[in-house]
């Protein structure tokens, strides 16, 4: 069984490689069909008997006609009807009794209603059934309303419907087709933004934990070899920081790092993002590397959604950062947080130097790097907006104002 189905899913294929094959193989079986059915006398005297008239070499040839066009079917297909229904009439005319030559233009009317749209489809196919059947009806020797006629009606009307219905299944097939392939472009598409995303995402945490950690290392490590010689007991402090400001880094790091585990790894860290919640151990960090840090709050202790809660988190660590790395020796940071209504407003404003980049905030945070434009990623993500810029009289400024609504609590859901 397996073999006889592959043997005729070959030819199966074969056949709709070469189309002009199968047509000729049709018109070979149509032209057999019609010269036996040539050989069937529908009047003898009792009854439709077989093989007691030959056609005539006039019938014949237009059964070669007739059978021959069918191979150009679908190449011409009003062209081949046109033709088939010519000699079909002429058949029916000059035929007594007429051979089936009129088989050939069923076979053609199938083809055009198939290859065609549904109103051409009904004008000619009514205009076929009415030739045909009208010549049939008016030229034959028999009364009008015989089952000869009645066959040639019914037989090209079903040639249409066929047609029509095949039609429209492979239109329907190629709908249902173009679907699932837009679909397939469109899931492949929304993977590819995801990751795109989550890379993006995963780069920013990566850039502020390293970058907030290792500021702390420099300046503590700058620290300790300043007074090691002349202050042994403030320089192991300062490595003692260096140390805490490592692990701590370490730490961040395995769990952003984690993020790239497979789902379900149970290797995977499982420690919650860091947030407001903690931010006094972040701004105590800050003061032991030398950063004189004031905090205000005015949020009301309330828990904001998690994507908002990291990112006001990660705005601050890397605005003190920056203020650490280019603010000069002698600044302070001032960091306010405050509930307005439906926001979270975060600020940070320090009385150093300017930091570099373009003060609409779209350039680098250091030179080169990505801290701003990180920063402004997370607020635009999150529906907020975010200003950095050289404050007057000195100093810089980095305000974000974050929704705290059902988009800002989806984004965190969909971490």
């Amino acid at each position: 069984m397996t073999s006889l189905a592959d043997r005729v899913s070959r030819t199966q294929h074969w056949l709709r490689a070469h189309p002009l094959a199968f047509d000729a193989a049709l018109a070979v079986a149509v032209l057999a069909c019609m010269v036996t059915g040539s050989f069937a006398d529908p009047h003898g005297p009792h009854g439709p008997t077989f093989g007691t008239r030959t056609p005539e070499l006039r019938s014949a040839v237009l059964m070669v006609v007739a059978a021959g066009a069918l191979v150009f079917r679908r190449r011409e297909p009003m062209a081949v009807l046109g033709v088939t229904g010519l000699v079909s009439v002429v058949e029916l005319v000059v035929g007594d009794p007429a051979a089936p030559v009129a088989m050939s233009a069923v076979i053609a009317l199938y083809t055009v209603a198939s290859t065609t749209d549904r109103p051409t489809t009904w004008r000619v196919g009514l205009l076929t059934m009415a030739v045909l059947t009208g010549a049939a009806m008016s030229f034959g020797s028999t009364p009008w309303y015989t089952q000869e006629n009645l066959g040639i009606f019914a037989w090209t009307g079903m040639a249409a419907a066929a047609g029509d219905a095949v039609r429209s299944r492979r239109a329907f097939v190629d709908a249902i087709r173009e679907r699932a392939e837009r679909a397939e472009r469109t899931r492949e598409e929304e993977a590819g933004r995801r990751v795109a995303e989550e890379r993006l995402r995963i780069a920013r945490d990566l850039h502020d934990v390293v970058a907030h950690h290792i500021a702390l290392v420099n300046v503590q490590a700058g620290v300790a070899a300043h007074v090691m010689d002349k202050r042994p007991d403030q320089a192991k402090e300062a490595l003692a920081h260096v140390r805490e400001a490592s692990r701590s880094a370490l730490n961040e790091l395995r769990a952003t790092v984690g993020l790239l585990r497979q789902s379900g790894d149970p290797e995977a860290p499982t420690e919650p993002a860091p947030g407001l919640a903690v931010l006094d151990q972040l701004v105590v960090t800050f003061r032991q590397a030398g950063l004189p840090v004031e905090v205000a709050r005015a949020d009301d202790d309330a828990a904001p959604p998690a994507a908002v809660d990291l990112a006001a988190y990660r705005i601050i660590q890397e605005s003190l950062t920056n203020v650490q790395k280019h603010a000069g020796p002698d600044a302070k940071a001032e960091v306010s947080v405050v509930r307005v209504g439906a926001t979270l407003e975060v600020t940070v404003i320090d009385n150093g130097a300017d930091l570099p980049g373009p003060s609409d905030g779209t350039g680098p945070s250091d030179g080169g790097g990505h801290g701003l434009i990180g920063m402004r990623e997370r607020v635009i993500a999150l529906g907020g907006t975010l200003t950095a810029g050289p404050r007057y009289g000195g100093g810089f400024r980095v305000q974000a104002i974050l929704p705290l609504n059902a988009r800002a609590a989806r984004a965190g859901e969909d971490r």
